[in-house]
């Protein structure tokens, strides 16, 4: 597999060393140079297989011959260990993808666990010391802090915005010690994430620390992804394939992206809705073509709170290589007063939802024709987000065991202002 760096088309790597860099040259995201196309006769084939089959099929179509076809096959049955996407009927012509069953009930699970796979194989052979440095919205900072746990030769530094994310989101990890290390910063997760991109741009610190990121600027995290988008196409009714509307709730696009790519690969989903909180960039970039991040304001989908998005390059240059418009692709953002009314609407429903799914079913309740069919992105466990939740609804949510045996432990973490130098500093001395 090549991938070529999206702001420098000459650096190509291959898919290990894409993992392995994270980031290309001037903070660049890797793309690849070939997309892979399924013909229509085997693509049946290929939704009558188990998950774990497919996927593995999936992801050798991207990285061809780097990885033997059995281990590939093992690494992506150890990674999705844990119960799959499950379909579930909200309405008559409305279901939620619920991809939040893993270890940290974030569908982060599939492509932090996926990751934490590829490089233990790329590494399996070395003794050098990896430094995994990463921010978080909420739910990554959980799925990649599970994944790497007890790694042997890596530590896991993970930024996130001070009393910006939940309490349960925040025990997740925070609680962790041991190789984990997270760092609460006193800003907004855009801040976090170009204290990552900056600390990537430091050749001195990537050469020290053997620096990498498990964002979804990885590509790795991106193409396991693109795997549950067709388990779902494959729980879909036949007759509402053709008609499949998939509505996203978007913070760094990667999901989105995914999607996408899945599409590319020739999964006949008819679009796809970009839906967003009040950080607004893409819908009105995509009405009005001008380019305007405001300031990012916290919403109770806090996960969401992002006002440039990372992987809306790769976005815009897979329409550009597919030559699809970008006026297809569907878009909204919802503000925290109508994303209450929703949840509302959806407990009357005798479904429990959470503030981002909320969204995306939203957009998607008002944008879907009636001959439609469609999903919206279940992506994180609904007691993540009990507190707001529970006043919402007016309910006392059951909390799942494995966050009832994290929140009574002490936070870990340590207190930074959004300086890059100080963060040099930590990074070098611990």
């Amino acid at each position: 597999m090549k991938l070529y760096n999206l702001k420098n088309h000459e650096e190509q790597v291959s898919f290990a060393e894409a993992v392995t860099l994270g980031l290309g040259k001037n903070q660049g995201l890797f793309f690849p140079t070939y997309l892979p196309k399924i013909d229509s006769s085997d693509l049946e084939k290929l939704l009558e297989m188990d998950f774990i089959s497919r996927s593995s099929k999936i992801l050798e179509m991207f990285i061809g011959d780097e990885i033997n076809t059995i281990e590939l096959f093992n690494k992506v049955k150890q990674a999705f260990s844990f119960s799959g996407p499950i379909v579930r009927k909200v309405e008559e012509n409305i279901s939620c993808l619920e991809i939040f069953h893993g270890p940290t009930l974030a569908f982060k699970d599939f492509g932090a666990r996926f990751m934490a796979q590829m490089l233990s194989l790329l590494n399996q052979n070395k003794d050098e010391n990896v430094t995994i440095l990463t921010a978080t919205s909420g739910d990554t900072g959980a799925a990649v802090a599970h994944a790497f746990y007890k790694m042997k030769n890596v530590r896991v530094v993970i930024l996130f915005p001070k009393g910006k994310i939940s309490e349960f989101q925040e025990k997740m990890f925070c609680t962790l010690g041991e190789n984990i290390t997270t760092i609460a910063i006193n800003g907004s997760f855009d801040e976090c994430q170009t204290l990552v991109k900056q600390a990537f741009q430091d050749k001195d610190l990537r050469k020290k620390t053997g620096l990498n990121s498990a964002n979804s600027i990885n590509i790795s995290r991106l193409l396991a992804q693109i795997c549950y988008y067709f388990e779902a196409f494959s729980m879909v009714p036949h007759n509402k394939r053709k008609e499949l509307i998939i509505s996203v709730p978007c913070g760094n696009f990667g999901n989105l992206t995914a999607g996408l790519l899945a599409k590319s690969l020739g999964l006949p989903i008819k679009s796809f809705i970009a839906a967003t909180n009040s950080n607004d960039t893409i819908p009105r970039f995509l009405k009005t073509g001008i380019w305007n991040p405001k300031e990012t304001v916290s919403t109770i989908s806090n996960a969401m709170d992002i006002s440039q998005p990372n992987n809306w390059t790769r976005v815009k240059e897979l329409f550009h290589r597919k030559k699809w418009k970008l006026k297809s692709l569907g878009y909204g953002s919802v503000s925290d007063n109508v994303t209450k009314e929703t949840l509302l609407n959806l407990y009357k429903l005798k479904y429990i939802s959470e503030p981002h799914a909320a969204i995306a079913y939203k957009l998607l309740k008002d944008q879907l024709k009636k001959h439609e069919y469609g999903l919206f992105l279940g992506t994180a466990h609904p007691s993540k987000f009990k507190k707001t939740v529970d006043k919402i609804l007016n309910i006392n949510m059951n909390i799942p065991h494995v966050l009832q045996h994290r929140i009574s432990l002490p936070s870990l973490s340590y207190n930074m202002k959004p300086n890059f130098f100080s963060l040099k500093d930590f990074l070098l001395k611990k």
